[in-house]
């Protein structure tokens, strides 16, 4: 590595310090709209939630300024180590007695609450750095990428004990970078497909077909299985093969066939006959691979199989693992239920709020919705609300901005790091900041589901802040340190 040459501050990127500056006051801003109260003390008064923010922000800036001068070896260092802390420090936290709305991710200090969660994150994205930025790493290695997948599904895990899902779905956000470093693009392929085959099959499953006997659901994801198979077969067939052809020519038209028959004939179940078509296709292929010895016929086989096996699998999940709050907020999100003064009420209060808005806002200080606390958690995950309702489409759209210029800046920081180190640790970093954003800013619009996780630098809270402060600051440390 080149080691910086001079002062940090000749080298830190102030484009990043500015764009955080520029957030965390916006960010408080909004608190002070989202929770005061005419009659209260001052906004500064540490009894109030502003006064409270405010403090977490001068300690954030305090803490950012400390990591700015620590040695920025030490991060690469002690990574496994900081890595191990946390992963015990979330393990105890399982065992908290102290429950906050029904997770127990939270150790409370006296006065002050704090989650490791928020951390964690901050400690699994150096622990990733560190080990792919290993010189015998390689991701086409099955040894380094389960070590990989490790590292990101233990804090996963222990978090959802903690009943903290939405934290630990924050974490898939490391697939992104790997996928930057070199991971199949079928890994993520694999993931479009799990959420389109558990959004199709849970939305309509309950609908049937003409024949009355065909689930409309089961039909769809089995019948996309099939074609996504002939798919692959093109893109991966070995030359003059028309191994495509026959599956997609043969297996469309019996679905095609059948479907028909079953509507207009003899009606039957005609996913009993998907399932077989499936199975003939899984042996179909096996006889190919053991004639042509071509290995994608082994990848498009495990394809078929795994997503029949998930497909099957999210009706157990659903009704049987998923909390019952958390199957209400996904019926309400897919339209199968309409229950607004339940489930849909945050949500719904929260669109009331922001397209009461209009164009400018109705200024600082004057919102109605979150003046008479109609939006629940309007100062923490539903704070975009708030932006919405006093500085409507063009603060929402300015906040919307900013947050994309900082990802931007991270994108070209992340790309002109010396070492891969650097490079992982950034893209971490970035894949952390855009899901928080796409997921909280999509669930206070209704796009995707409450998970409750915060709008960085704008919730209340010092756990988040300061969560989001070491993740960005450790890397513009790492950053100070390349060649200029």
């Amino acid at each position: 590595m080149a080691y910086m040459r001079g002062s940090v501050w000749k080298n830190i990127d102030w484009w990043t310090v500015g764009l955080y500056l520029a957030l965390v006051i916006y960010g408080w801003f909004s608190i002070c709209g989202a929770s005061y109260n005419y009659g209260e003390p001052e906004f500064f008064d540490l009894a109030t939630r502003s006064g409270k923010q405010l403090m977490w922000i001068g300690c954030s800036l305090g803490l950012g300024f400390v990591l700015l001068m620590l040695e920025d070896r030490i991060y690469d260092t002690y990574a496994y180590l900081i890595y191990g802390i946390l992963i015990l420090l979330l393990f105890g936290t399982i065992f908290n007695p102290h429950e906050i709305k029904g997770s127990r991710s939270w150790i409370v200090l006296g006065p002050v609450s704090l989650q490791p969660a928020e951390f964690a994150k901050f400690a699994t994205a150096l622990a990733l750095a560190k080990y792919i930025g290993e010189y015998t790493f390689s991701m086409q290695r099955t040894r380094n990428l389960l070590t990989v997948l490790a590292i990101i599904l233990l804090p996963m895990m222990l978090i959802i004990l903690q009943q903290e899902t939405g934290s630990a779905l924050v974490y898939l956000s490391f697939f992104l970078m790997l996928y930057r470093e070199g991971m199949t693009g079928a890994v993520l392929f694999s993931g479009v497909c799990a959420v389109v085959f558990f959004i199709v099959g849970l939305r309509f499953g309950t609908e049937m077909m003409p024949d009355e006997m065909t689930s409309w659901g089961e039909f769809s994801v089995l019948t996309l299985i099939v074609l996504l198979a002939g798919i692959q077969a093109w893109i991966y067939k070995s030359r003059g093969s028309c191994t495509h052809m026959y599956i997609l020519g043969i297996g469309g038209g019996i679905i095609l066939a059948s479907s028909l028959f079953s509507c207009y004939v003899i009606p039957f179940n005609v996913c009993h006959l998907q399932l077989w078509l499936c199975g003939a296709l899984c042996v179909f292929l096996f006889l190919l691979f053991l004639r042509e010895r071509l290995r994608n016929y082994l990848y498009i086989i495990f394809f078929t199989a795994a997503s029949i096996a998930f497909f099957f699998s999210t009706d157990y999940v659903f009704n049987k693992v998923l909390e019952p709050h958390q199957k209400v907020r996904i019926e309400v999100l897919l339209g199968m239920k309409d229950d607004p003064a339940g489930a849909g009420y945050n949500v719904n209060q929260s669109k009331i709020a922001i397209g009461s808005g209009g164009l400018f806002g109705k200024g600082f200080l004057n919102g109605t919705q979150t003046k008479l606390k109609y939006v629940p958690e309007q100062d923490t995950d539903f704070i975009f609300c708030t932006v919405g309702e006093e500085q409507g489409f063009v603060g929402s759209a300015t906040v919307i901005l900013l947050f994309m210029a900082l990802i931007l800046r991270l994108i070209i920081l992340s790309e002109r790091q010396e070492t891969r180190f650097g490079r992982v640790y950034g893209y971490c970093v970035l894949g952390i900041f855009f899901f928080h954003l796409f997921i909280n800013i999509g669930m206070v619009l209704g796009l995707t589901p409450v998970i409750g996780i915060p709008l960085p630098f704008f919730s209340y809270g010092g756990s988040s802040l300061w969560g989001f402060t070491i993740l960005l600051f450790v890397f513009l440390r790492i950053d100070a340190t390349r060649e200029k």
